[in-house]
């Protein structure tokens, strides 16, 4: 039973393994990354468009060239 003809294909040894774990965490890293990075994005552009929104225009704006 311990003949290596018993084993399913898609049984690896813990080297081969090694690899995708490693690779599964820095997908997750760089997607966690990302996600924050737009959230933040999305945010600040939000707060600036109610920033400008809540500014009134000047009645009597100096005239420049």
């Amino acid at each position: 039973m311990t003949d290596k003809s018993d084993k399913s294909p898609l049984d690896k040894s813990p080297a081969d393994k090694s690899w995708t774990g490693k690779a599964a965490l820095a997908g997750a890293a760089i997607g966690s990354a990302a996600l924050a990075a737009a959230l933040l994005y999305a945010s600040q552009r939000r707060e600036r468009a109610l920033r400008e929104k809540a500014l009134p225009a000047p009645k009597d704006a100096p005239e420049t060239d």
